[in-house]
């Protein structure tokens, strides 16, 4: 073999290259053991295996390996390919690919926050979302309203996604799912083509252009923080402006809120079933997520209890969306002994690896009986 010098003269090579060697390296077993150590030192100082005992392990990577590993998209749009996607072939893509999770309309669904609200045509027009700015009282922030740059919405989509079949997208896919997206915020109209010759174009009329402040202190090894403590600590006055509520009668009205949030991601919602809180804002209020108690729902229609588990925001019957499909579990176990009690434990206590490395988390709110009652249907083939 080849000699590695990729990992011990990183100054002198590019990332990329470092971290496909490393992967290269790993992968195939060939880091060094003790007695292969132990054998260089043996040989004295002088020699060349002493200086360099790694001297026969490994290979730099290839060319085209580096290029499989730099597919990062900047600001500038470097590393950008060349290539082109409609607005049309974009819901087309979304919504086989990407609507289970985000919604139709990049509204979400129950697994993701929103991508698309919150701007507006003067947003658009200034670089800086309204939304954003203090006193705002808008719901929750969406990507859009966020995202600065329309590289970050590429790269991401290209990299990451959909969620179950990462970097599976064509680079014309790409282009018309960010095309899509901008016309859902009305960036760009219905009829456009995005592509790499107008993205940077398109990226003058990013909502939130102008909302990154670039901090130059912070690139600098000797550089000062950015905070300054100029914001009141201590006895701070409360703003007592009441911008929204509900009447009491109306607290309730669809159950407690907070028990329906999902038990993952950042959303939680308030305790409808206590009186709204009262504490001052200047003290810090502890939110936790709650697992509903375990109750037997009473439902003995299998389907009627994924729905209203939430377990098709995620399973479709017979194809996958975040994880399979319930025909396609079924399927992958069929003939294994105690196959019920299997999948119902799978239900309550979620799992990893069985489908791939997305994990599904613990589902505790659902009862023993339930969890029984989805395990048997699903043994049965789900029909």
């Amino acid at each position: 073999m080849n000699a590695l010098p990729s990992i011990f003269a990183a100054r002198r090579r590019p990332a990329a290259t470092l971290a496909a060697a490393l992967v290269l390296t790993a992968s195939a077993g060939l880091f060094p053991t003790t007695a292969a150590w132990a054998q260089a030192a043996a040989a004295g100082p002088g020699s060349a295996a002493a200086a360099k005992p790694w001297h026969s392990i490994g290979r730099d990577a290839t060319p085209a390996e580096v290029r499989a590993w730099d597919i990062d998209v900047r600001p500038d749009f470097k590393g950008l390919p060349k290539g082109s996607g409609s607005v049309s072939l974009g819901e087309q893509v979304w919504e086989a690919k990407c609507a289970s999770c985000h919604g139709v309309f990049g509204e979400s669904n129950e697994v993701f926050t929103p991508i698309v609200g919150g701007t507006t045509a003067a947003d658009i027009e200034r670089g800086r979302v309204k939304n954003l700015e203090e006193g705002s009282t808008f719901p929750q922030k969406t990507t859009m309203m966020k995202v600065a740059t329309v590289s970050t919405l590429w790269d991401y989509i290209n990299r990451a996604m959909p969620w179950n079949a990462p970097k599976s997208l064509t680079a014309d896919e790409v282009y018309a799912t960010v095309a899509y997206i901008l016309n859902l915020a009305n960036v760009v109209p219905a009829d456009f083509v995005l592509s790499d010759q107008n993205i940077a174009e398109v990226q003058k009329r990013m909502p939130n252009r102008n909302g990154m402040v670039f901090y130059e202190p912070l690139w600098r090894v000797d550089g000062k923080g950015d905070v300054q403590n100029v914001a009141c600590m201590k006895d701070c006055p409360i703003d007592p402006k009441v911008r929204s509520s509900l009447p009491d009668f109306a607290r309730d009205a669809h159950g407690n809120i907070q028990e329906q949030n999902r038990v993952i991601g950042p959303v939680r919602g308030a305790d409808t079933t206590r009186p709204p809180r009262a504490e001052p804002l200047t003290q810090r209020i502890e939110i936790a997520p709650v697992v509903v108690a375990q109750a037997n729902s009473g439902l003995s229609d299998p389907r009627l209890l994924v729905n209203a588990n939430s377990c098709t925001a995620c399973h479709g019957m017979d194809k996958k969306i975040v994880g399979p499909g319930f025909t396609e579990i079924a399927a992958k176990h069929a003939g294994k002994t105690d196959l019920e009690a299997y999948l119902a434990g799978k239900i309550q206590q979620g799992g990893v690896g069985v489908f791939g490395q997305i994990p599904m988390p613990p589902q505790p709110q659902v009862s023993a009986a339930d969890a029984a009652t989805i395990a048997r249907w699903i043994a049965a083939g789900a029909k």
